[in-house]
């Protein structure tokens, strides 16, 4: 059996949107888990992602104690045989994936965040790291982003970054 991803992070909600923009409402609706690596910032956000799929997440550094008290700082689950870890921060580019095979020697896969920069690079002992970007700031990049995945038989298969069109959104970055 198969399981359908959907990877975001840094919606930053009501700070960079006033609310979650459609395209990742509709596609939680087709994801089997939605994985967020962090910076949710209002607590509603995480609520309105419960209704739309099962909703695996770890706190950022934007999130308040209210975040904090329902996620954990690191979260860890085996999807499909997969074992994926996710954390909002792993520091500065250089060097990620020596530092990510030595902080996470039993996953599989790391979805994180914080950069809102999209990632997908693999370590030399062979995890695959994703940063989803972010729905709702793109920073320097060229669109707000996030990511789609299908685990099955224990693969991550079809890891596609997705732009999103910016609706709902409070500017520009």
């Amino acid at each position: 059996m198969a399981t359908r991803l959907l990877l975001i992070s840094d919606t930053h909600i009501p700070g960079r949107a006033r609310r979650c923009p459609d395209g990742v409402l509709k596609a939680a609706d087709a994801a089997d888990l939605v994985i967020h690596a962090g910076d949710w910032v209002a607590a509603s956000v995480l609520d309105e992602l419960e209704q739309h799929a099962k909703v695996l997440g770890v706190w950022g550094n934007n999130d308040g104690p209210d975040l904090r008290a329902r996620l954990p700082e690191v979260a860890r689950r085996t999807i499909e045989g997969v074992r994926f870890a996710v954390v909002h921060e792993t520091g500065q580019s250089a060097g990620r994936e020596t530092r990510m095979d030595a902080a996470y020697p039993d996953a599989e896969a790391l979805v994180f965040g914080h950069s809102h920069i999209p990632w997908d690079t693999v370590t030399p002992r062979g995890m695959r790291l994703l940063n989803p970007g972010s729905p709702t700031d793109r920073r320097r990049q060229p669109a707000c982003t996030m990511m789609t995945a299908l685990v099955d038989d224990g693969q991550l298969r079809h890891v596609e970054l997705v732009a999103l069109a910016r609706v709902g959104g409070l500017s520009e970055s």
